[in-house]
């Protein structure tokens, strides 16, 4: 009978462990997120103090931040070399951090928005695209 008690205690502590590493590693990989972010909006910011406004990526669309298959997919070939040795990549490959021009005034655009997918909290903000993403920072 002590065997048993000594047996389920112990399973009963692994089973926390088990669910307190899983959080762990969600606030972790949400907490690189947010500064990702936040490197991509100081390297954006010093685009616009160059240049006078924000990359046209996408054109006004929402695109992956980091993709650099051409000049209008994402913001690599604006903000690489000059402004950060290289747009951050989610920690999740199946993940992606968006960016979207906004605030077109003639043929800049004079806003953005950023925005990824937190796993630990819902922040529900209003700068993220239709696609599950509820983590975003717009211009200052």
């Amino acid at each position: 009978m002590e065997l048993l008690i000594s047996i389920s205690i112990v399973a009963i502590l692994v089973a926390i462990g088990v669910a307190s590493y899983a959080t762990v590693n969600k606030q972790s990989r949400d907490t690189k997120r947010k500064g990702d972010v936040e490197q991509i909006r100081a390297a954006l910011e010093m685009y616009r103090a160059d240049n006078g406004y924000y990359p046209a990526a996408g054109a006004g669309a929402w695109v992956i931040a980091s993709s650099a298959t051409d000049a209008t997919a994402g913001l690599t070939p604006y903000l690489v070399s000059s402004y950060i040795s290289v747009v951050p990549r989610d920690p999740k490959s199946a993940q992606s951090y968006m960016y979207q021009a906004t605030t077109l005034s003639g043929s800049s655009y004079y806003g953005y928005c950023i925005s990824t997918l937190l796993e630990a909290e819902d922040p529900s903000d209003t700068c993220t695209p239709s696609t599950g993403q509820n983590y975003g920072l717009r211009q200052p």
